[in-house]
């Protein structure tokens, strides 16, 4: 079959010919229809030495939309033609840039009444900013939110999800040229984080109460940012490091709370870990099913396609989501 292998001797995405996987118990055979890019995807090289059974035959690809092709030993809950959906373990083999692919079936979740193409842009962004939203940070019962980083792919997912359960001050930090788009995704406020002063208006924007929960899916010191903005007994997720609380100011006098979140872990952590992705994915399903979600600027790309795309999205030169189709 046809598939992107990476080398990571020389760093390279290379377009080959390999052989058909087969699934072992509890796992299925996924014949590919659609398969998001995502950064995790791209950044291989600094992560692929935990990966210690990595050869170059090794195919990346988590973000999954398919047919199921062949089922394993073990697998009773699902049947050779069900359409699914999934994001799939980084630290397997047979991922989504492929002909055909192999994943775990007790992940699976079954296939949104939407394209495929639509489907497969969605998992690790959209089912990290559910996850992040619902699973951590309650949103359902809170009333602001900061979101850092509101014009990507987590980001502008969550400030959907925020704004279907009601949440009514949503203040998200992006770029000049992206305000517009993210006062369409539905925050009530787009902060320039370029020259505007974020926790300043956060506390503006609150009645200086400052937010409820924020959620950081940018890195670098926007976690610093993002709880010098939360009000008394605030709480935020962390997507991208491990929260450092003692660089918080007044985090103790403040009774703030921190979360972690890495969607793939569920995948590495038993059966109730992936039930909650399970859990998270149908839920986000709905929404999309429903139109409350949206999924904008998708670009298809072939096969061939995916190791340069990669490469440019390493290097930040990429806009939107990025989906093969196979």
């Amino acid at each position: 079959m046809k598939a992107v292998t990476y080398h990571k001797e020389t760093d390279e995405f290379v377009l080959a010919d390999v052989e058909k996987p087969t699934p072992a118990r509890g796992e299925v055979l996924i014949k590919v229809v659609a398969t998001g890019l995502n950064p995790v995807d791209a950044k291989i090289n600094k992560w692929c030495a935990a990966a210690h059974d990595m050869s170059d035959s090794w195919v990346p690809g988590l973000d999954v939309s398919g047919i199921i092709e062949q089922v394993g030993e073990g697998v009773t809950n699902w049947a050779v033609g069900d359409a699914v959906l999934y994001h799939g373990n980084m630290f397997r083999p047979h991922g989504g840039f492929a002909e055909y692919a192999v994943t775990d079936a007790e992940a699976l979740v079954r296939h949104p009444d939407v394209d495929p193409i639509i489907a497969a842009a969605t998992p690790c962004a959209g089912w990290t900013a559910w996850r992040a939203l619902v699973n951590k940070l309650n949103i359902e019962n809170r009333d602001t939110l900061l979101v850092m980083g509101g014009s990507g792919g987590v980001g502008g997912f969550a400030i959907q999800i925020a704004k279907h359960f009601g949440t009514k001050k949503i203040l998200a930090t992006c770029s000049e040229r992206n305000l517009d788009y993210v006062h369409s995704l539905g925050a009530t406020r787009a902060i320039d984080y370029g020259w505007e002063d974020v926790i300043g208006i956060a506390f503006e924007e609150t009645g200086r109460q400052g937010v409820d929960v924020a959620l950081d899916t940018v890195g670098g010191d926007n976690d610093i940012t993002a709880a010098s903005c939360l009000g008394f007994e605030g709480e935020m997720v962390e997507l991208v490091s491990t929260v450092r609380p003692a660089a918080y100011n007044n985090a103790f006098l403040k009774a703030l709370s921190f979360h972690q979140l890495s969607l793939g872990s569920c995948l590495r952590a038993g059966p109730k870990a992936k039930a909650n992705l399970v859990k998270a994915g149908t839920a986000f399903s709905k929404l999309m099913e429903t139109g409350e979600i949206c999924v904008p600027k998708i670009r298809q790309i072939s096969l061939e396609d995916v190791g340069p795309a990669l490469k440019d999205m390493r290097n930040q030169r990429t806009v939107g989501k990025i989906v093969l189709k196979i």
